[in-house]
């Protein structure tokens, strides 16, 4: 019974000491302020720019989470905020990928924007369409000549995949490069969860 009230009064108290430490800033420059496969193109934003995909929108407390891997960003909007590359923050869609421009005052982030990261585009001749990739699967890599490639994450990868498919993470495509096949000629397909 001692112990335990010992251990309770313990605990209250490094509570208590951890809420008057000045962690604030602390903590937000040791969070990630770029999702992992957005690092390939975005190494060099500057200290007042998130990029990663969008979490929830509250227009009543005019706030956006915008998660960054392990750790998720909260930041407020009002009607002076940019919005590029959709009508309106709450109709951008959970999960989008997103850069927020933010100004920080007393330890809360204001965006001065937020952009919508579009779909790539292809021209017509470098996509492939289902019905001329279903032929060429049944067929199999050799006799197709072909390879695919799942640029989604390994877990995605094993929970379901084109059959044949080759396992190249997208955001580690750079040290993965030797499993792409040795012969030039052969039809090389990339596919990824959505656009991108």
């Amino acid at each position: 019974m001692v112990y335990r009230g010992f251990f309770q009064a313990a605990l209250g108290s490094l509570a208590a000491t951890c809420l008057l430490l000045p962690t604030a800033g602390f903590a937000q420059d040791a969070k990630p302020k770029v999702l992992k496969p957005c690092m390939q193109c975005h190494k060099g934003d500057s200290a007042d720019t998130i990029r990663g995909k969008l979490g929830s929108v509250s227009m009543k407390a005019e706030t956006l989470k915008v998660s960054t891997g392990k750790s998720t960003w909260l930041v407020s909007f009002d009607e002076d905020t940019a919005l590029k590359g959709a009508e309106a923050i709450n109709k951008i869609g959970k999960d989008k990928e997103v850069k927020v421009k933010f100004e920080e005052d007393a330890g809360v982030l204001y965006a001065t924007s937020v952009s919508v990261k579009q779909p790539a585009k292809l021209a017509e001749k470098d996509i492939i369409r289902l019905e001329a990739l279903a032929p060429l699967v049944a067929k199999g890599p050799e006799v197709g000549n072909f390879t695919i490639v799942d640029a989604r994450p390994g877990k995605l990868f094993v929970t379901g995949h084109i059959p044949g498919a080759l396992s190249i993470y997208d955001a580690q495509f750079e040290k993965n490069i030797a499993k792409l096949p040795k012969n030039k000629e052969n039809l090389l397909v990339f596919y990824c969860g959505g656009p991108t």
